[in-house]
C-alpha cells in the first residue's frame, strides 16, 4: 500500500494511515459517490456518464476532475473520446483508515459492557 499521500498517526503503538483530505472530499458530495458507483463495473466515456445524471455535461466533468484529482479514477484518450475508469486502491486505504476505527469502538464498547454487567452482578 502506499502511503505517499498519507498523515500517520501513532497511538497505544497502532499506527493508522489517514487517506489524504482529497479522498474525503471528493467522496463527500453524492454526486460523486454515485459516478464511483457506476465506474465500478465499467470504463465509461463522459457521455456514457452524463447520460445517468440530470446535470450538465459541464458538471460532469467537473466533478470527474475531482475524483481525478483525489486518485479515485483514472482516464484515457481514445480517439476524441476521454474514458474514465475507477481506482480501487484510495478507497482500500479508506477502508484500512476506517477499520481502525471500527476496532477503536468494537474495543471500547466491549470494555463498557463489561463495566456495566459487573456493576450489576455488584448491586
Amino acid at each position: 500500500m502506499s502511503t505517499k499521500n498519507f498523515l500517520h498517526i501513532s497511538k497505544d503503538k497502532r499506527t493508522v494511515s489517514a487517506p489524504k483530505h482529497d479522498v474525503f472530499h471528493a467522496i463527500a458530495d453524492p454526486t460523486r459517490r454515485q459516478m464511483l458507483q457506476l465506474l465500478a463495473d465499467n470504463e465509461l466515456s463522459i457521455a456514457a456518464i452524463a447520460k445517468s445524471f440530470p446535470i450538465s455535461r459541464t458538471a460532469v466533468n467537473k466533478h470527474l476532475r475531482v475524483l481525478s484529482e483525489a486518485g479515485l479514477v483514472s482516464c484515457r484518450k481514445t480517439g476524441r473520446e476521454t474514458r474514465y475508469r475507477l481506482e480501487p486502491e484510495p478507497l482500500a486505504e479508506l477502508k484500512t483508515w476506517l477499520s481502525f476505527f471500527e476496532q477503536y469502538w468494537d474495543e471500547r464498547l466491549a470494555a463498557l459492557k463489561h463495566l456495566v454487567e459487573a456493576d450489576e452482578e455488584s448491586s
